[in-house]
């Protein structure tokens, strides 16, 4: 999917695909309309340097070798940060130490001064990557992480990162939209919204806005930037992007159990520059009725976790048998995560005591899903791989995905209506 996001925005033949990334030969400016359009990337990075290497010395020789001097200067501070796979190196940190020794002395030798390090807001990110074999030098253009668009403010517990919720987009196929008359789309429906992110992505996708729009780069703090053709990239965009006729109906809808939630949501796709082609309601997942005539995609998220259960009537119905017969004795967390709301703070609120599965909600879900959502496609992300054998759903697709550390499948549900029953004969 990055791959052919990339060739669109770019127009390059087809990108090299590799571990946790694709690789091409582009322009400068390829790389800040990267920056800029990009839903996928998490980072835009430019190889300065790649081959072989056997120890620290060799790292230090061939960060040496790189014009670091065309790219900044002393008066900027740096951060190095390196990743491995399979390196024969003892120690990480004693390498990224001699990495920024080259580039530090060379400067010294260049401009008879050297620049700073700041671990926390550094002005330029180089980045390292060992294999076994082989060392590859790059410097980032992107700064903060591409996901933080710049449009989240409000959000609740465990929220989606925006580059997720584009991929989960672009595995249904309805980010094909953006090519489509705005009466052609169908619409998308998120029963369990939480702060907009899935929702956001696909209004923006249909506007075709672009995704960076609302926020800064590394690459405006690097020599070779030049303004006048970053804003001459920038008003492209904004030619580009779709005008929301006045009256039109909302394509993009959400609900959430959490009228809290909603309420953060409809904030963040007000600075997202989408609230006028989204409609928020709130509502249980198993109470809401399909919020459009025309079939179209449900693309859920549901909560999920050891403290974070799915949100609806049966979730609360399972918390509190549980509770009931839970023995009361003190509750730990697991450290960097948060503690559990209190009840109706959040979606995660319908709390289910520990080892809940969900199992009555997803079966309900998929009760009320045949009852009333037939000819829709639903699509779930989640980590329980089990989870169609227990909503006695069959899944016609699975995609694989990861969530942070967490493996996960998108399953696609094709919706048919119940059977009716029939009568045996007297």
């Amino acid at each position: 999917m990055l791959a052919a996001e990339v060739q669109r925005i770019t127009g390059e033949a087809a990108p090299h695909k590799a571990r946790g990334g694709v690789a091409l030969n582009a322009s400068w400016r390829d790389a800040m309309r990267l920056n800029l359009h990009s839903r996928l990337t998490q980072r835009v990075l430019v190889q300065l340097w790649h081959g072989g290497y056997r120890n620290e010395q060799d790292l230090y020789n061939a960060a040496g070798e790189v014009a670091w001097e065309i790219w900044f200067t002393p008066a900027q501070t740096i951060k190095v940060e390196i990743t491995a796979q399979h390196s024969p190196l003892t120690s990480l940190n004693f390498a990224a130490l001699k990495v920024k020794d080259a580039i530090c002395d060379r400067f010294r030798a260049k401009r008879g001064e050297r620049p700073s390090v700041d671990t926390t807001w550094p002005d330029v990110r180089i980045y390292v990557h060992l294999t076994t074999e082989t060392v590859s030098l790059y410097i980032d253009t992107s700064g903060e992480p591409l996901f933080k668009r710049g449009w989240r403010e409000d959000k609740g517990d465990a929220p989606l990162k925006e580059t997720l919720a584009a991929a989960m987009i672009a595995a249904t196929g309805w980010d094909a939209c953006a090519g489509q008359p705005l009466d052609e789309i169908a619409p998308l429906y998120d029963p369990c919204c939480g702060s907009g992110t899935v929702v956001i992505e696909a209004a923006q996708i249909a506007l075709n806005i672009a995704p960076g729009q609302l926020r800064r780069f590394a690459f405006e703090k690097l020599l070779p930037f030049q303004p006048h053709v970053w804003q001459a990239i920038k008003d492209d965009a904004l030619k580009q992007q779709r005008e929301w006729p006045a009256g039109h109906a909302p394509i993009v809808f959400g609900s959430d159990v959490s009228f809290r939630m909603v309420d953060f949501a409809q904030r963040n796709a007000e600075r997202a520059g989408v609230a006028h082609a989204i409609e928020l309601r709130g509502g249980d997942a198993l109470q809401r009725l399909p919020p459009s005539e025309r079939p179209g995609v449900m693309l859920l998220n549901p909560p999920y976790g050891e403290r974070i259960a799915a949100a609806g009537v049966a979730g609360e119905n399972a918390s509190a048998r549980a509770q009931r017969m839970a023995p009361r004795a003190p509750r730990t967390f697991t450290v960097g995560q948060a503690a559990p709301p209190t009840p109706g703070q959040g979606r995660e609120s319908a709390q289910m005591a520990d080892g809940g599965d969900g199992s009555d909600f997803f079966n309900q879900l998929a009760a009320h899903w045949k009852s009333h959502y037939a000819g829709w496609s639903a699509w779930l992300l989640t980590p329980d791989l089990k989870l169609p054998g227990k909503m006695r759903f069959k899944e016609s697709r699975r995609v694989p995905l990861w969530n942070g550390p967490i493996e996960c499948r998108l399953f696609r549900f094709d919706i048919t209506a119940r059977k009716p029953r029939t009568e045996p004969e007297a």
